[in-house]
């Protein structure tokens, strides 16, 4: 007899009552389900004092993967009721330009940082991991498929199927790398002394890209603005940077 977990047998539950079976197959349980992980995380962040580690983005992605994986229900399924929430991103990322354009003043004096901040930071984010991984003997499939992880999902997926990457692996380690710096980024700074809400954010969304720039916005309003610029210009830097590296480095592999 298996004493394995696996995905629960709710079919019996489910045929006793009616409206679950309905629920079961309605596209609209999954957007509710997702907007009520998310709601439930945020009521648990604030309660928490706005912890860090007690990420809203984290919490609910977690409950929401738990309850797919109990039910046995495939991601396709799942996708076919929050595609709406899909839909809105779009909006949302335009929407990032009534911030930048509040705050052009303030963009154009740091232009020449930011110019400077970007190609530093977009390098190091993309040879920190390509060599560390290579050096703890990665195959070259997995480093090609974590190479492009500071850039957003959308991306970060094109680059890593472009260059012989794992999409979906690229996918995992993109989502893991905005947790991440959502999760980790002010401790980062209390103990560098980062203090000024433009270098925060802009580090923010170009490590972490949207993940981080949702929690740079909980912050500060001039940090999820930098983190907005910072996650749109590294998209472009790291689709540039992303081929060339890696062709110069197969030269040595």
């Amino acid at each position: 007899m298996s004493t394995g977990l696996g995905p629960l047998d709710l079919s019996s539950f489910v045929r006793h009552y009616p409206f679950l079976e309905f629920l079961a197959v309605s596209p609209l349980l999954w957007l509710a389900l997702t907007l009520g992980a998310y709601i439930v995380a945020t009521s648990l962040y604030e309660r928490a004092n706005k912890m860090p580690l007690v990420n809203p983005t984290l919490l609910a992605i977690t409950a929401v993967v738990l309850v797919l994986w109990a039910t046995g229900t495939s991601y396709k399924r799942y996708f076919d009721g929050a595609q709406f929430i899909h839909f809105l991103l779009g909006p949302a990322v335009v929407g990032l330009a009534v911030p930048l354009y509040r705050h052009t003043a303030l963009i154009r004096q740091s232009a020449a940082a930011i110019c400077a901040a970007l190609a530093v930071g977009s390098l190091t984010a993309i040879l920190s991991v390509v060599l560390v991984a290579h050096r703890l003997g990665a195959t070259r499939e997995l480093v090609l498929s974590i190479a492009p992880k500071s850039a957003t999902v959308a991306i970060s997926m094109g680059i890593s199927e472009r260059i012989g990457g794992v999409a979906p692996l690229t996918a995992i380690m993109t989502v893991f790398t905005g947790i991440a710096g959502a999760c980790l980024a002010t401790f980062v700074f209390r103990l560098t002394g980062v203090t000024a809400w433009h270098a925060r954010g802009f580090a923010m969304g170009l490590s972490s890209h949207g993940i981080a720039t949702a929690r740079a916005f909980q912050e500060h309003e001039t940090a999820g603005t930098f983190a907005a610029l910072a996650m749109a210009l590294n998209g472009v830097a790291t689709a540039l940077l992303v081929p060339l590296i890696v062709g110069l480095l197969r030269r040595f592999w």
